[in-house]
C-alpha cells in the first residue's frame, strides 16, 4: 500500500497535499501506466486521513488526466503521461517547475489566449493611476475593493445586465475561491450548501476544505430537480445564465420557483454564478436572477478570469443589502487582497470603455473560432446532431459513436495527442452519469491553424468515418 508523510506540509490542505504526492509519483514513474490505486476506504485506513480526503485527491488528479476510473472497478494511472525528471537539489518533480504534457490540442482548457490580452492598453493606464493616483495607490483598501473599482463594476453591471447595484454592496477579491471563503463565513460553517450535480467539481473541493455540509443536487436541464426541497440545503450554488458543463439555461419559470424556495425561509440563500455570462454567441443576454429577485435572496458571483485573464485574479460578488451590512459589521477587518495598482487600473480599464470593447473584439474572435471548429466537424461527415449547446459560453458537447467507455475513449484521444474530457466527469458519481456519452468541447485555447488536424485525431480516436 502506498505511503505518505503528513508531517510538515504547513497550511496546505490533506487532499492538496496527496494530490502532489500521487501525482509526483506518476510523473516519474514510481506510479506507471495502467497502475490501480487503493481503494479510497482503505488507503485512508492506511494513511490515517479521512477518506473524503482521498477522494478529493483522487478527484483532481482525475480532472487534470493523470488518472481514471472504471465503473466497480476503481481508479488506474492513465496512459501516455510524459515523465519528468527529478532534480538532485529539490527532490521535486520537474512537473512543479512547469513540466506539463505537450498536447496537440487541448479540449479542456479554458485559458486566454496571451495575444488576445489589450497589454498596450493596460500598460497606457498603468502609467496613468501611477501617476495620478500616487497617494491612493499607497493607502491600504477597505475590505470590499476601493471605490473607483466598485463604482465601475455597479455601472457595468448597470448597462450590460440590467441589474441596478449599489457600489456598497459589491465586494471584490482575489478570485472566486477567496469569495467562497468570505460568504461561508459570512453565512456560518453550520449551513448545508447545495451544489449543482454535474457542476464544477473545484467548488466541492473548496467547500469541503472549509469542512461545511455540501449535498449534490441532481439537475434536468439546468434546474435543480425536486430533491432540492427535502435535501435539507439553505444555500444553493447555480449558474442559470450557462451552467457549465452542460451548456444549459435555466428556464424562467424556474426562475421564479428557485427564488420562492429561498424567501420560504430566513436562512435560504442562492448563489448565482455568472461566469463565462458575457459570451454568450446568440440571442439576448439572458436575465440574471439578481435582477428579478425582490427579497433579497441572490448572491450575485462573477469574476474577470475568462474575459480578461485568469491570472488577473479579480472577482467580485454583490451581497443582498442585509448581508452587505452583515460584511461590514464581521468581516471588514480583513484587507482585500487585490493590489491598488490592479484595482484602480481596472477600474479605469472599464469605465474609459475599454472593457466593453475589449468584450465585443473577443466575443467575434470566439464566434470566428467557434464556427471555423464546427465547419471542420460538419466537413468530417459527423451527423449534424452530434454537436449540442453551440451557443452557449465557450465550450460545446458532441456525442461520440456508442460503444466504448468514457475512459476508453479518452486514452485513445490522448494517444493521438488530444486531451478531452466528458460529461461524466463533472457528476459526483461519475458512474451515475447517465447516456449518452457527451465529450466536453473547450475551444478559446485552441489554436486556429490546428483545428482541422485537431478535429481528424480527435474523431480517428472516437473511432468515426472520414
Amino acid at each position: 500500500m502506498l505511503t505518505y508523510s503528513f508531517s510538515n506540509i504547513g497550511s496546505e490542505h490533506l487532499y492538496e497535499h496527496l494530490y502532489k504526492c500521487l501525482k509526483n509519483d506518476i510523473l516519474t514513474g514510481v506510479l506507471p501506466a495502467g497502475s490501480k490505486l487503493p481503494s479510497k476506504r482503505g488507503f485512508a485506513a492506511n494513511l490515517g486521513i479521512s477518506p473524503i480526503t482521498v477522494e478529493n485527491a483522487y478527484a483532481q488528479l482525475l480532472v487534470e488526466g493523470y488518472i481514471f476510473s472504471l465503473p466497480r472497478k476503481g481508479f488506474f494511472v492513465a496512459e501516455n503521461i510524459i515523465p519528468c525528471a527529478v532534480t538532485a537539489e529539490s527532490g521535486n518533480t520537474a512537473a512543479e517547475s512547469g513540466c506539463q504534457q505537450e498536447w496537440f490540442a487541448d479540449f479542456c482548457s479554458n485559458q486566454t489566449e496571451p495575444e488576445r490580452f489589450p497589454f498596450s492598453v493596460w500598460t497606457k493606464l498603468l502609467r496613468e493611476v501611477c501617476g495620478d493616483r500616487s497617494r491612493q495607490l499607497m493607502t491600504n483598501s477597505p475590505a470590499s475593493g476601493v471605490w473607483e473599482l466598485r463604482q465601475a463594476i455597479a455601472g457595468f453591471l448597470r448597462q450590460f445586465r440590467a441589474m441596478d447595484i449599489d457600489p456598497e454592496r459589491i465586494v471584490v477579491g482575489a478570485g472566486t475561491e477567496y469569495l467562497y471563503g468570505l460568504l461561508i463565513q459570512l453565512l456560518g460553517r453550520d449551513k448545508v450548501y447545495g451544489l449543482e450535480d454535474p457542476g464544477y467539481p473545484k467548488l466541492g473541493r473548496i467547500y469541503n476544505s472549509f469542512g461545511v455540509e455540501r449535498r449534490y443536487i441532481p439537475l434536468n436541464n439546468g434546474v435543480p430537480d425536486h430533491s432540492l426541497i427535502s435535501s435539507g440545503v439553505q444555500v444553493m450554488h447555480i449558474s442559470p445564465a450557462h451552467h457549465y458543463p452542460t451548456g444549459s439555461v435555466m428556464p424562467v419559470s424556474a426562475r421564479y420557483e428557485l427564488l420562492a424556495w429561498a424567501a420560504e425561509e430566513e436562512g435560504r440563500y442562492i448563489i448565482e454564478d455568472d461566469y463565462d455570462s458575457e459570451f454568450r454567441l446568440s440571442g439576448q443576454p439572458i436575465p440574471t436572477l439578481q435582477s428579478i429577485d425582490v427579497t433579497g435572496k441572490v448572491i450575485y458571483l462573477n469574476t474577470f478570469a475568462k474575459s480578461l485573464s485568469s491570472t488577473l485574479r479579480i472577482s467580485y460578488m454583490v451581497l443582498p443589502q442585509k448581508l452587505a451590512e452583515r460584511f461590514r459589521d464581521r468581516l471588514s477587518f480583513y484587507s482585500c487582497p487585490v493590489g491598488n495598482f490592479e484595482q484602480y487600473t481596472l477600474a479605469r480599464f472599464i469605465r474609459d470603455g475599454y472593457f466593453e470593447k475589449h468584450i465585443n473584439r473577443m466575443r467575434n474572435h470566439y464566434r470566428r473560432k467557434r464556427d471555423i471548429l464546427l465547419q471542420a466537424f460538419a466537413n468530417s461527415g459527423l451527423p449534424a446532431d452530434s454537436v449540442l449547446q453551440q451557443d452557449a459560453g465557450l465550450h460545446f458537447l458532441l456525442s461520440p459513436p456508442a460503444g466504448r467507455s468514457d475512459e476508453e475513449l479518452a486514452a485513445a484521444a490522448a494517444a493521438e495527442g488530444i486531451k478531452v474530457s466528458f460529461l461524466s466527469q463533472y457528476y459526483h458519481d461519475p458512474a451515475a452519469a447517465p447516456a449518452p456519452q457527451l465529450a466536453v468541447i473547450n475551444y478559446s485555447s485552441i489554436d486556429g491553424e490546428k483545428t482541422e488536424e485537431a478535429v481528424h485525431r480527435l474523431l480517428k480516436a472516437f473511432g468515426c468515418k472520414p
